[in-house]
Order: structure tokens, then sequence, then C-alpha cells
């Protein structure tokens, strides 16, 4: 699926894509739980948390 295809699926743009895939910008819940649907899979595949 291409970044432009996943923005217009969940309803924003293309850099905002590019920014997540980035670890740059982090999608608020509801554009989490957006994603999670479009790809099938649990919402804590789409959040992930590095810290201690």
């Amino acid at each position: 699926m291409s970044q432009a295809a996943l923005g217009e699926a969940v309803g924003v743009s293309r850099h905002t894509i590019i920014a997540i895939e980035q670890a740059r910008y982090s999608p608020s819940l509801e554009t989490g739980f957006r994603i999670a649907k479009v790809f099938n899979v649990g919402l804590e595949d789409v959040f992930g948390w590095e810290g201690d």
C-alpha cells in the first residue's frame, strides 16, 4: 500500500504517514485505530514505546 493510499484511507496526508513511519510524529488515537483497521492488526501493533 502506498503512503498516499494509506493517508487517504485514514484521513491524513501522505506527509503525515511519512512522519509517523519515521517516528517524527505520533498519530492520534483515532488515527491509530484507523491504521489498525486498515491493516487488520491490534492497536498495540500501531503504537510502540521504547521507554523504561
